[in-house]
């Protein structure tokens, strides 16, 4: 096994493992389990970004055997600078959510860890998989341990989200099937997505396969307007399950953009990319709206990564340096700080059991060590200079400008919503005199939910203060995939 195996099927071997345990009086041994596993997996990862070669585009720590003989599907696994912080991201995160649901979760323990470690390994194996056929196995697997997490441990309607969460990406993920049957036909017989990258493909077809992979990647994103099941799916699920969700899973269909449309069919990315650009722009201002709206905490945060994910697929679409960079470290950002937001809410939530904005005020008087870590997260969210989430916004804007002019003062003016629904919160829930008597009765966060928070902390102030390693190692990928895009598939 290499590196890429390791880092899938080390989790996923430490979640069959727990399955194993019965009952819930085995909880203790399980949590132990669980944490010794996402630490394992978050190991493994480690060496693949020591290393990692950041003067070269080409693939890395490549494995390879045949899996299906007789329809010539491989095993083949490789990274570069467009997936190699995905993977350390998801180990990463799979950390801190055993480490959140220690005390909170006490029944069916070990399904609950199980689900969380095997659905780790799945979603590495998105990111890792160079073979078209592994990566919609891995792709669709993933939607299976997020749907029972959804359905078991969420709240009063946790049956409808669920199904709705499955139904939604699922059915969106057929024509992208369609897609990749008609591409392995068309290459002759293989599902090597590097094949697939220089093939002469004809106008009409690569706008067919085009919005058949649009279907599936922008359902999951999700892009405006088939966002609506992630609010509903956020405000049910439980909150290691909301903080994976958005923090790695909206990230699985954003990288469908980087690895399948825009270098399989260039021209058709091209002659959409006005479209694309403005139905990003509509989820950055008109979402950034919705949420200022919302009064409980959890659809606020649902809607706002509604929003941030617009500035990832605006930074795509535009078609230069600093535009794709820029979407690739706002994914990376948008993972810390929104899976730090609903952990936030999931603190609260298991002292008051409300989301509700107004069942709160004046946490501060009582929590003063956790609010100064959600005000951290909040100023984030907001896009503040210094902090995780400002480097990869700035980037965008700057590639939007770049593009046309118009197009960046929009983006940059969404920012201001970004502040107004994070502020207000933040105000209405933290600041002033302590609102109610449950407020008065909080307690400060403990030793286990401090270290929860403060790796959080750590990740968004260090990739704000010093971003230098997350773009180098994207540095040489993005520039061989932007030159893919601007090389011609049209047949000659």
């Amino acid at each position: 096994m290499g590196l890429l195996s390791l880092a899938i099927w080390v989790p996923i071997f430490f979640g069959v493992v727990i399955l194993a345990f019965g009952r819930d009086e085995h909880a203790t041994v399980v949590r132990w389990i669980a944490l010794i596993g996402a630490i394992a997996g978050f190991a493994v990862t480690l060496p693949l970004y020591t290393g990692f070669d950041i003067s070269t585009s080409a693939l890395q720590f490549v494995e390879k055997a045949l899996w299906i003989e007789r329809f010539n599907v491989f095993y083949h696994l490789g990274i570069d600078g467009l997936s190699i912080w995905f993977i350390l991201l998801t180990a990463f995160i799979t950390v801190v959510v055993v480490i959140a649901g220690w005390e909170v979760i006490t029944e069916r323990v070990n399904q609950y860890m199980g689900a969380f470690l095997i659905l780790s390994g799945l979603m590495i194996g998105v990111f890792s998989a160079v073979d078209a056929m592994l990566f919609y196995v891995f792709f669709e697997a993933t939607l299976i341990p997020m749907y029972l997490i959804i359905g078991i441990w969420g709240g009063p309607n946790r049956i409808y989200a669920a199904f709705k969460f499955f139904l939604y990406t699922l059915l969106g993920s057929l024509l992208m099937l369609v897609a990749l049957i008609y591409l392995y036909n068309t290459s002759g017989g293989s599902f090597d997505l590097f094949t697939w990258y220089d093939l002469p493909l004809e106008a009409g077809v690569q706008t067919l396969l085009f919005f058949a992979l649009l279907t599936a990647f922008a359902v999951k994103v999700p892009m405006w307007p088939v966002h609506t099941w992630l609010p509903d799916v956020h405000v049910e699920a439980p909150t290691g399950g909301s903080a994976v969700l958005a923090a790695i899973m909206l990230k699985l269909g954003a990288y469908g953009f980087l690895r399948f449309s825009l270098p399989i069919v260039p021209d058709a990315a091209k002659e959409w990319a006005d479209f694309m650009i403005i139905l990003s722009l509509v989820a950055v201002v008109y979402v950034g709206l919705v949420a200022m709206v919302q009064q409980d905490m959890k659809k606020l945060v649902a809607y706002s990564s509604v929003a941030h994910m617009g500035f990832v697929t605006l930074g795509f679409f535009i078609f230069n340096d600093l535009g794709v960079a820029g979407g690739i470290v706002q994914m990376i950002s948008h993972g810390f700080v929104s899976g730090a937001m609903f952990l936030c809410i999931g603190v609260l939530y298991d002292r008051v059991h409300s989301r509700e904005i107004a069942s709160y005020g004046g946490v501060v008087n009582t929590m003063p060590k956790f609010s100064a870590f959600a005000l951290l997260f909040a100023m984030a969210n907001c896009g503040l200079p210094g902090t995780a989430g400002f480097v990869g916004e700035w980037m965008v804007i700057l590639g939007s400008v770049q593009h046309n002019f118009w197009v960046g003062l929009i983006a940059a003016s969404a920012l201001i919503f970004g502040a107004a629904y994070t502020l207000w919160m933040v105000k209405r829930v933290y600041l002033g005199a302590p609102g109610n008597d449950d407020v008065r009765a909080l307690q400060d966060i403990n030793a286990r939910e401090f270290l929860m928070l403060a790796l959080l902390a750590v990740a968004v102030i260090w990739m704000g203060v010093y971003p230098k390693p997350f773009t180098d190692v994207m540095d040489a990928s993005v520039a061989d995939l932007l030159q893919r895009v601007a090389v011609s598939k049209l047949p000659q």
